[in-house]
């Protein structure tokens, strides 16, 4: 969270002057008495309120949905007792330990589930008769063929596509923003990689890229994701 410039600080401690009446229905269990008392709670709750937000976004890849009560009472009785140095009866090493084994385990369950998921539907989808697999896994099809050269990997190309997962959830459109986009082609994940590579300029094709293809083993909430893209190949930007 940004810290509280002076500027900040000084509009807070006004609107704490605003509060000083404030009773224990709008800040909890504790009295607002005086103005620092009041600067003090919208301080901590300016911190609170930055802090779910950065919580909420890093659990978005955690393997389950995060129990906040339970992250909010640990937080609050860290802030209470920093001397403190057990985790429910662990020591640091123990406590990280856990942590480590707990996600590590969860990981590996959801990839077995992702993947079992993704063999049944490459399976069903790659036998389509309009449905190209490659020898890599990956699967395409050619919605408009274009006349135009094949881009190498160094190139720079300007795209407009659509990602979609398996449960129709958009997860990044270029379509949707209205605005194409130019990039390397060596410089995305290997199954958007191979695509382009695929594509004759002035084609567009709904490409599915398997699991190992995609944001695999990355830091992603897709990391174990089918994706799927409505892909068009605009042009050619740069060459080396």
């Amino acid at each position: 969270m940004k810290k509280l410039s002076l500027l900040a600080v000084s509009a807070i401690v006004m609107t704490g002057i605003a509060l000083t009446s404030c009773d224990s229905k709008n800040s909890g269990s504790v009295k607002l008495k005086s103005d620092i008392d009041s600067v003090s709670y919208i301080i901590g709750l300016s911190h609170g309120v930055g802090n779910r937000k950065q919580i909420e976004q890093q659990s978005e890849s955690w393997p389950a949905k995060v129990n906040l009560d339970a992250l909010f009472a640990g937080f609050v009785k860290g802030l209470q007792n920093a001397e403190d140095t057990l985790f429910l009866g662990k020591n640091m090493q123990e406590a990280n330990e856990f942590l480590n084994a707990y996600f590590s385990q969860a990981q590996t369950k959801a990839m077995e589930e992702a993947k079992a998921e993704a063999d049944k539907f490459f399976a069903e989808n790659g036998a389509k008769s309009d449905v190209i697999t490659t020898t890599s896994g990956l699967q395409y099809k050619v919605m408009t063929e274009g006349k135009g050269p094949r881009p190498k990997e160094d190139d720079v190309v300007k795209v407009h596509y659509h990602g979609t997962l398996l449960n129709g959830e958009v997860f990044d459109s270029s379509v949707q923003r209205g605005d194409p986009v130019e990039f390397p082609v060596g410089n995305v994940i290997p199954g958007f990689k191979e695509a382009l590579q695929l594509m004759p300029v002035g084609s567009k094709y709904t490409i599915w890229i398997p699991i190992e293809l995609g944001y695999y083993q990355m830091q992603s909430p897709y990391a174990n994701k089918v994706l799927i893209f409505e892909l068009e190949l605009l042009e050619i930007v740069k060459k080396p």
